[in-house]
């Protein structure tokens, strides 16, 4: 059979990173791992053709050579992902649709011929049989979350690495904490099941086969959630590490990653450059409500400064609409990201994703009034906040658009990197790195606004921060995206 595997396009948001691709020569900022996991999982002797919408178009030659076409997206790529379902269909093509978009709302594409789901593992057997006899079924769902220990590599070959600004893999699934606002133990579970030390050093090494020296993001959602099992991972990349040169890496993790210092210490020897941490709130009642228990009874900016210490990078989600918050939380959470640090402040609203506690309790409380796009720069809530919805809004956008002001924003910067101690095990600096920097001396430097900020900024912290040189390039390459989606609020 011949399989076309189209990922959706995703519109400019946080994570996008639309605005770094010009200066870094690439054309999207991830690569659809789903997709290329998934396309592992199918017969060999098929023929397999990936259109990754974000990298190039999708034409009506490549719909008619499939004999099945296969979709993955996020909710933020609803409408992307639906223009291709409707040009599929109008070819009379059976589509197959799995991913965030589609186990959470099924119900809402009844025009697609089958659904996955969940996750894929224990439902490719059936699908591709069915696929087969040509008698596919509306929807696949397992009875079980899968053993992720046999979840094949997935196939590179099917992209070109140097289209992508990151490289993307996982290690494990599931998250023990159950924050009221967090689909992940809905979609994924509380139990985390974790890839064998031996699984993702193969995956690593493929992607080293491909060519690819970039940084790879470990895409786990909580890549502690079993310790024990995360450090035999980060014990198994600190030898790969030391006979290969290794990967820049990232990763998100919960807070208490500073409980054990044996664990972050690994990390930051495995080449881990970056951790994203849900802070959320700076207001234990806030913290309280959602129950985000591994957030209280710390000094949060304590734990931030920690994790610098260590040689890792801290970038943090930050929300607010909470019912326990009030119209102090602009400046509370201004001022912790300033006093903590945390460069890369990535703050929402407060959203009701489907599945979560948080949607079932406003729904019994009657404040749903919509669905969450899954665009994290949206100025407005899917429910009725106990906030006014209008201050709650105007605020919102205010201390994003202060926040990522240029002097504020590079203040911030140098908070950090005087904290910050570069470890050795950093990867050495490329040409695709200095290429990329000299870009962004015409692009940020000159033809944007906060141009003087910005020389400023290079000139202090290569007096001052000369061991961090590198850190302070990337984030000033970062700061200009950052300050172009908070101007379109």
């Amino acid at each position: 059979m011949n399989i076309l595997l189209v990922s959706p396009r995703t519109p400019s948001t946080f994570w996008s990173f639309s605005h770094v691709l010009p200066i870094a020569g690439r054309k999207a900022a991830f690569p659809p791992l789903g997709l290329l996991t998934v396309a592992a999982m199918l017969p060999r002797e098929w023929s397999l053709k990936l259109v990754d919408l974000n990298v190039r178009s999708l034409t009506d030659a490549d719909i008619a050579w499939a004999d099945a076409v296969f979709i993955s997206a996020m909710i933020v790529q609803e409408a992307s992902a639906r223009e291709v379902i409707r040009r599929v269909m109008a070819q009379r093509k059976v589509v197959v649709a799995g991913g965030p978009l589609f186990t959470t709302g099924a119900e809402r594409f009844p025009e697609v011929t089958s659904i996955v789901v969940g996750e894929a593992e224990d439902l490719m057997s059936e699908l591709t049989s069915d696929l087969l006899a040509g008698s596919p079924k509306p929807r696949y769902q397992a009875t079980q979350r899968p053993d992720v220990t046999r979840t094949p590599l997935p196939r590179w070959d099917l992209l070109h690495v140097q289209d992508y600004l990151t490289m993307s893999v996982q290690a494990s699934r599931g998250c023990p904490f159950d924050c009221e606002f967090c689909d992940i133990t809905a979609v994924y579970g509380r139990v985390p099941r974790v890839k064998t030390p031996a699984q993702m050093i193969a995956e690593l090494e493929a992607l080293r086969a491909t060519g690819w020296r970039g940084g790879v993001f470990i895409v786990d959602d909580n890549f502690i959630g079993n310790r024990a099992r995360a450090k035999d991972v980060l014990r198994a990349i600190v030898e790969w590490r030391e006979q290969t040169g290794g990967f820049n890496l990232t990763t998100e993790a919960s807070i208490n990653l500073v409980d054990d210092p044996e664990l972050l210490d690994l990390l930051a020897k495995a080449g881990f450059k970056n951790v994203f941490v849900g802070i959320e709130s700076p207001q234990a009642a806030s913290l309280n409500e959602c129950k985000k228990v591994q957030n209280t009874r710390r000094d949060l900016v304590e734990a931030v400064r920690t994790i610098h210490h260590a040689g890792v990078q801290v970038m943090a989600g930050f929300i607010v609409g909470f019912d326990s918050d009030t119209t102090e939380i602009f400046d509370q959470q201004r001022r912790f990201i300033r006093e903590s640090g945390v460069v890369t402040a990535m703050v929402g609203m407060l959203t009701a994703l489907p599945g979560t506690r948080l949607f079932a309790r406003l729904t019994r409380e009657g404040r749903m009034i919509g669905r969450s796009t899954g665009n994290n720069l949206d100025a407005a809530t899917n429910f009725v906040p106990r906030l006014d919805a209008s201050v709650l809004a105007q605020g919102y956008r205010t201390l994003v658009k202060d926040l990522y002001a240029p002097r504020e924003y590079y203040q911030r910067v140098r908070t950090f990197l005087a904290e910050y101690r570069p470890t050795a095990t950093r990867g050495t600096t490329r040409m695709d790195d200095i290429l990329a920097f000299l870009r962004s001396m015409w692009i940020v430097g000159v033809a944007s606004p906060g141009r003087l900020e910005y020389w400023k900024f290079l000139a202090h912290a290569w007096f001052s921060y000369r061991a961090a040189f590198p850190e302070a390039v990337e984030l000033a390459i970062r700061g200009h995206h950052f300050r172009r989606v908070a101007a379109a609020l």
